[in-house]
């Protein structure tokens, strides 16, 4: 059996007390990276064998790993952060386990995305996830798909492609409302909550750090900062109601 088991994207404390016993349950751990999960492991006492599976795996290592499933064997995959198969090379084993009949369960938790959408307080009811920003081709061409948009987007970019990425939504989407989420769950975590201008500014002063989420307006975003927070005003006054 494959076990898919979400693991902190911080915060080692953030994980479920599933998820502990179904690692010390399984035969062996498939981590993305050994030294990463290696941490969480030795947190929780957790002592089991560790086989590595990554973006650059070859695919040996992918049949390597299909064999000992079909031997009976249970595997945990984990990711270096939150839930695997989710901007993740663990996906690539998820689906071919499922193609060859293996049995797959989900032990859920942590999920920057989720985490980035409720703490943007942009409307969540829906949203679309793209992942990575592609560096080149298709690039520019994803940014404008979202022109028309009416949900909330929800994206990740690397520290050194952060003002790169502000400066082209903005170019092309103009001055939505965005949440840039920093360092979800860890010691210095950061939610800015503005217009993409605003956050243009902000990281401008302040040089980018981290992993970062952003959350991204829909085009009836495009409000006046106080028409922004009378409505996040107006949503947490209904709470109490």
């Amino acid at each position: 059996m494959l076990s898919i088991v979400a693991t902190p994207i911080g915060n080692l404390e953030d994980i479920t007390l599933r998820a502990i016993r179904t690692l010390k349950e399984a035969d062996f751990v498939v981590a993305e990276d050994t030294r990463h999960s290696g941490l969480l492991l030795k947190k929780y006492e957790i002592n089991k064998p560790q086989i590595s599976f990554h973006s650059h795996s070859n695919e040996e290592q992918l049949h390597r790993l299909l064999g000992l499933l079909r031997e009976g064997k249970n595997l945990a995959l984990v990711s270096d952060a939150g839930t695997p198969g989710i901007s993740d090379p663990g996906f690539l084993l998820i689906d071919n386990a499922i193609k060859n009949g293996i049995r797959v369960t989900v032990i859920p938790g942590p999920s920057a995305v989720i985490t980035a959408v409720v703490a943007s307080g942009l409307p969540c009811h829906r949203f679309t996830y793209l992942g990575y920003l592609p560096l080149k081709k298709g690039r520019k061409r994803m940014i404008e798909s979202l022109k028309e948009s009416q949900y909330t987007t929800v994206l990740y970019e690397a520290p050194h492609r952060l003002m790169k990425a502000l400066n082209e939504i903005f170019s092309i989407l103009g001055d939505r409302q965005i949440a840039v989420c920093r360092e979800m769950t860890k010691i210095f975590e950061e939610v800015f909550r503005g217009t993409v201008s605003q956050a243009i500014a902000h990281f401008e002063k302040n040089k980018p750090r981290g992993e970062f989420t952003l959350v991204l307006g829909s085009q009836a975003s495009l409000l006046s900062n106080n028409e922004y927070d009378n409505m996040a005003s107006s949503n947490l006054g209904s709470l109490d109601k």
